[in-house]
């Protein structure tokens, strides 16, 4: 099976760790061939604002692999008729923390030439970025006064935005990029200070980061339409169509135009993972790979019981199959 016989708009390749290092080298890989075949642009589990200067989030700057992408990127839009774009589709949060939404409110407002004193509102912005304004909810600012009058300037800015749309230059492009972060960033702190228990609170910040993710994910594919299809990468936990991560939104909302490719990992040095037992999903795909494939031929195992969550690796199962078009196992 030849990864270019997928026809979807969106073709999510989702990866079992972010701590294989083949993964991303494999991914650059793949992408360089479907450039090829009309695919114009990859989107990365990156911040999406940070992506728009090459930078990235969640340490991802650190893979070898990723920066050697931007390098590859850059030497093939030198000479091409048409360029290559790297976008980011996260939101720019980490797990235990979120900065202040000042400056990309800032950004937009300087952009649209508003008068409004963000910076008032939102205070020192260490209030916002410690952690905890997300684990406690008693700390959070995102319930405050200042916090609900943001979101509504955070609304207005993207209406006048969106009203000046016929431009969609670089700019707009950018400023909107700011404006649904920071409108995203205010949606995150207002979950982070409801209460609940930890388990709760965890679940719901994670579901806003999906609907967060989503909400990127279209907008890219917005900017993309009229060049050609798009890769996705990222863990399987945010591609996967099962559940109510970002795939599943995604999945819904576009239908057969976007296609998941479960990635599973049958042994790894780099975190400590030995060789699957024969009769887990990993074990029957390793069976007969030398390297790495691409399948259609869903295997019918149990989950492995061997894997190391603490490395981001969880294992494959029901869940992540349910609604996959393919798997490509890296042996």
């Amino acid at each position: 099976m030849d990864v270019t016989d997928f026809t979807a708009e969106l073709l999510a390749l989702g990866e079992p760790t972010h701590f294989e290092p083949a993964c991303a080298r494999l991914r650059n890989d793949l992408f360089a061939q479907l450039a090829e075949h009309g695919f114009r642009s990859i989107a990365l589990e990156t911040d999406r604002v940070a992506a728009l200067d090459g930078g990235f989030s969640h340490d991802l700057g650190e893979v070898a692999a990723n920066r050697q992408l931007l390098d590859w990127l850059r030497e093939y839009n030198e000479t091409a008729e048409e360029p290559l774009a790297c976008h980011g589709f996260d939101a720019p949060a980490e797990m235990f923390s979120a900065p202040s939404p000042r400056t990309y409110l800032e950004h937009v407002r300087d952009y649209l030439g508003f008068d409004a004193d963000i910076a008032a509102l939102t205070g020192d912005d260490e209030r916002w970025s410690r952690s905890e304004a997300i684990l406690d909810p008693d700390r959070s600012p995102g319930a405050a006064a200042e916090a609900r009058e943001l979101r509504v300037i955070a609304d207005d800015l993207l209406v006048a935005l969106h009203a000046q749309a016929p431009r969609l230059d670089t700019a707009w492009w950018r400023a909107q990029a700011n404006a649904t972060a920071g409108r995203g960033l205010l949606r995150y702190h207002a979950a982070s200070a409801r209460p609940g228990d930890r388990d709760t609170r965890i679940a719901r910040l994670a579901g806003m980061r999906a609907v967060l993710m989503a909400e990127n994910l279209l907008d890219i594919r917005a900017i993309e339409a009229r060049r050609g299809p798009t890769l996705v990468f990222a863990h399987n936990g945010h591609l996967q169509r099962s559940g109510s991560g970002t795939g599943a939104i995604v999945g819904a909302l576009l239908g057969e135009r976007y296609a998941f490719i479960a990635g599973s990992l049958g042994h790894s040095e780099a975190i400590g993972l030995g060789e699957p037992a024969p009769d887990t999903y990993e074990g029957l795909l390793q069976h007969g790979t030398k390297t790495w494939k691409l399948t259609a031929d869903l295997p019918a195992g149990r989950k492995r019981t061997d894997t190391k969550p603490e490395r981001g690796y969880f294992g494959l199962d029901a869940d992540v199959l349910d609604g996959a078009a393919a798997v490509w196992h890296i042996a």
